[in-house]
């Protein structure tokens, strides 16, 4: 496995502070008053699993899931929007998924500083059910980062640039490792993602239907508390989205590799993952294939508007020949009626550490005899 490091960081500081200086200065025009908008959602979650006996004994179980907050704002041009959530203690407790500033330089063009989305694949989401897909629990879907992002949304051509000096940090130590209570999964551990640079390009094309055709790329170094040494990783993706009619088909195919430069004796075969209060080991070097379709159905059921079917698929293919391979595959059905929003999932995996595996490395080493387990679940939420 290479092991190249990270002499130094090649994006001058100077020319961050000029940009970031730019940003706050750029010429304010725009609404005499501040304009603030709030939203949020209460979500329940009903489930029932296969690997839970005693669940099965109970006929599942229903209860919380989360309360949030959204937050947007917009004053002589510079806008805020945020997003915090509050999950059960068991699940991380509160989080911030999203917060960041934006300058539109003009319909087109816009800047954003913060915490933000992390511009690499299909977005906003590789998948159209509650769980998401594969990619979500390696970080390379709606992962959210501290630092600067530029984005222009042509017609045709679309392109995002972006400089993230870290993951969500909540600790200032000199030595503290990232805490794995945060919404999108991220290098936890002591291991630290720092400097990472993303580009991510798209082109739009037909008239009959919506086409996105797209490349995303993105390089950064990993930190190690223990060696004091700067390793790296980068990850590379081909993804497509088509939209027409009623129908929508989202297929992505990605590779990753992490370089960690850890202390002698510590694997360099797998990483430590974090989210939601839970670690978990990764491979270190994976290819990842998904597939997602769904179809909407507009009805006139009393309140409810909407039947979106869909099918979501997710295999994780291992570098390391003496790891098992992971897979998910999701089916449901979204029902909308009015405010409320219902998805209504079988959630089937193999190897997967929120389906019925170890929960330790699933993802990374797994079980080589591991069997399929499902989740049945309901999740009804109010967005306001």
């Amino acid at each position: 496995m290479r092991t190249q490091r990270i002499s130094g960081n090649h994006f001058s500081f100077n020319s961050f502070l000029a940009i970031i200086s730019f940003f706050i200065i750029a010429p304010l025009t725009a609404q005499d008053e501040p304009e603030i908008s709030v939203g949020g959602a209460l979500r329940y979650n009903y489930n029932l699993s296969s690997w839970k006996d005693g669940q099965k004994n109970r006929g599942g179980d229903f209860g919380y899931d989360i309360f949030r907050i959204n937050f947007d704002a917009k004053y002589k041009g510079i806008y805020l929007n945020a997003e915090y959530r509050l999950y059960s203690d068991a699940f991380g407790g509160g989080v911030m998924k999203q917060g960041w500033m934006g300058y539109k330089f003009n319909d087109l063009d816009e800047i954003q500083i913060g915490l933000t989305q992390v511009p690499f694949g299909i977005q906003q989401y590789n998948s159209h059910n509650w769980f998401f897909n594969l990619t979500y629990y390696v970080g390379l879907e709606d992962d959210h980062d501290m630092g600067i992002k530029y984005i222009h949304a042509g017609e045709k051509y679309e392109y995002h640039l972006a400089f993230f000096k870290g993951a969500e940090e909540l600790a200032f130590g000199s030595n503290t490792e990232s805490s794995a209570s945060r919404y999108s999964y991220d290098v936890v551990g002591r291991n630290k993602e720092i400097n990472q640079f993303n580009g991510k390009f798209v082109y739009k094309f037909g008239e009959k239907a919506a086409n996105r055709l797209g490349v995303s790329a993105q390089y950064g170094g990993l930190y190690n508390l223990d060696t004091k040494e700067t390793g790296d990783h980068y990850g590379l993706a081909a993804h497509y989205e088509i939209t027409q009619n009623r129908w929508n088909l989202k297929a992505q195919v990605l590779t990753a590799a992490h370089n960690p430069i850890n202390a002698e004796g510590e694997t360099r075969e797998s990483l430590t993952f974090g989210a939601y209060g839970f670690p978990y080991e990764v491979a270190a070097d994976f290819n990842l294939y998904s597939l997602a379709i769904s179809r909407n159905v507009p009805v006139n059921l009393g309140p409810v508007s909407n039947l979106e079917f869909y099918n979501d698929f997710g295999y994780m293919q291992k570098h390391n020949n003496n790891f098992t391979d992971s897979y998910m595959n999701v089916t449901g059905v979204l029902v909308t009626a009015g405010q409320v929003y219902t998805y209504i999932d079988y959630a089937a995996g193999y190897n997967h550490s929120w389906l019925g595996g170890d929960f330790v490395d699933d993802f990374a080493e797994g079980i080589p005899d591991a069997k399929w387990e499902a989740r049945f679940n309901i999740n009804i939420g109010y967005y306001f």
